[in-house]
């Protein structure tokens, strides 16, 4: 079976590649984001004002639950990526075997535990009297239906990289598709409010699952579950977690900052300030994802190219993204820029909280054109394993720049200063990104010149390669 392996992603163009892995990971991710919007804006029209803030106020749980998919589904994803370009077929099946088992472990821990303190998390969180009963209908739902969504974002990962794009798209727009359908029929038909938002949602998710688990149990596909390999390997679990590692502390991250965000705009703006943000914070997401969909669809090439030692093309690649990242982000800045009310009024009708939103989002992206730069960066030393260096960039812009702005601007400029602290901290965070990138495409200029002034280029020796045996 080892001829249906993606062997195109050490030798086609890379431009080429780019094109074929990031289209459809583009069209998922948006459709995702869309689907994250149109729960936003059926409940904003259907429930009014407050369920928007309680809404806003789930993000953190719903960022830490993602976070824990991400650590067992990236990771693992990442791995086999580098598994493959290292022609290690059998420790890749090991490894997608591993996601499998330990997403339904993580996910049945996590919506356990969140379900128990389940008011006390939200009160931290910020909800008010007002807004906690909206929070917390939303959430028990998507809380029980947790393990399904673990399963449905770490094996859908595990499909794309696996050669296989399109069907991970397909899954990702049936499920969007679904939602749109059946959120207008549990919100305004059967009267169920924000709850029916957030039970649509599992129900999307469980059908696409069905589809996913029915092309990773195909013997046919040389990466399948199979006996002989199935079982929870705690040595690739380490090296898939520390992989993981990175996107995992980075939506940690963005889990507290959220927090802070939420409470700083309660203690300044009050409600309907968290109201505003949670807009906003929709639709530079939409954003963010489409920028995602381009690092997703540079992770195989970089990560394959990487284990095959052909470094010169995994740079390739990733000059190509930072330039998609760049247009997608300095669209969102004109949009932020020139129609700020028509975007947020997607999402309410009340006049005060299109004004809130309206301004927070002009000054949300002020610098948002070189978002996109960090992002890309911090993914690619992500995509070739190099845990420490990704795990670093991941947490720079949110916990060692964007929180202290947090605690200082508003002080000065009340619920402004909150704003102000997202552009300030993301211009930090690309110059360390910068400062990072340049030291390792100097290691990569000389190791591939030491490799060809020796004529042995498949010997070269890169700093934090991964190293995985057939005897983990």
């Amino acid at each position: 079976m080892a001829e249906n392996i993606p062997l195109e992603l050490g030798t086609e163009p890379v431009g080429k590649l780019l094109k074929k892995y990031a289209t459809p990971a583009i069209i998922a991710m948006t459709a995702s984001s869309l689907y994250n919007m149109v729960d936003s804006i059926f409940i904003g029209q259907g429930c009014g004002p407050m369920a928007i803030s309680g809404l806003a106020l789930t993000f953190p749980l719903m960022n830490l639950s993602a976070a824990f998919g991400t650590l067992v589904g990236v990771g693992g994803a990442t791995l086999i990526s580098v598994l493959l370009g290292q022609k290690n077929y059998l420790v890749a099946k090991k490894v997608l075997s591993n996601v499998f088992i330990l997403n339904i472990l993580v996910g049945v821990l996590f919506s356990a535990i969140s379900l128990i303190f389940l008011d006390p998390i939200l009160r931290f969180f910020g909800a008010s009297d007002a807004t906690l009963p909206f929070a917390r209908s939303y959430m028990i739902p998507i809380l029980a239906g947790n393990i399904i969504t673990h399963l449905y974002f770490g094996l859908n990962s595990i499909v794309r990289v696996s050669g296989h794009p399109q069907k991970a798209m397909y899954a990702t727009i049936l499920t969007v598709t679904l939602n749109m359908i059946l959120d207008p029929i549990f919100i305004f038909v059967f009267k169920m409010g924000i709850q029916g938002a957030a039970i649509a949602t599992v129900i999307s998710q469980a059908t696409s699952l069905v589809w996913i688990m029915y092309i990773i149990c195909d013997r046919r596909e040389f990466l399948h579950l199979s006996r002989e390999t199935f079982g929870l390997d705690w040595g690739i679990a380490r090296r898939s977690l520390a992989i993981g590692l990175a996107p995992f502390l980075m939506n940690v991250a963005s889990c507290f900052v959220v927090i802070f965000i939420n409470n700083q705009f309660k203690k300044y703006g009050g409600d309907l300030a968290i109201g505003a943000y949670g807009i906003v914070n929709r639709l530079v997401f939409l954003f963010l994802m489409i920028v995602m969909g381009f690092t997703q669809g540079m992770q195989p090439i970089a990560g394959y190219n990487y284990g095959a030692k052909q470094y010169d093309r995994a740079l390739e690649v990733l000059r190509l993204t930072i330039k998609c990242a760049l247009v997608v982000t300095c669209t969102c800045f004109l949009v932020g820029m020139l129609i700020p009310r028509a975007a947020v009024s997607l999402f309410t009708h009340d006049e005060e909280l299109i004004g809130l939103a309206a301004h927070g989002f002009r000054i949300t992206v002020l610098l948002f054109c070189i978002v996109g730069r960090q992002m890309v960066i911090s993914n690619f030393f992500q995509s070739i394993g190099m845990a420490n260096k990704a795990i670093f960039l991941s947490l720079s812009r949110q916990l060692i720049f964007l929180l202290p702005f947090l605690a200082i601007l508003p002080l000065w400029f009340g619920a402004d200063g909150v704003w102000f602290s997202m552009p300030a901290s993301d211009l930090a965070a690309v110059v360390v990104s910068e400062i990072m990138l340049a030291g390792l495409k100097k290691n990569f200029r000389r190791e591939m010149a030491a490799a060809e002034a020796a004529g042995k280029v498949e010997e070269a020796h890169v700093p934090e390669p991964i190293e995985v045996t057939d005897t983990i």
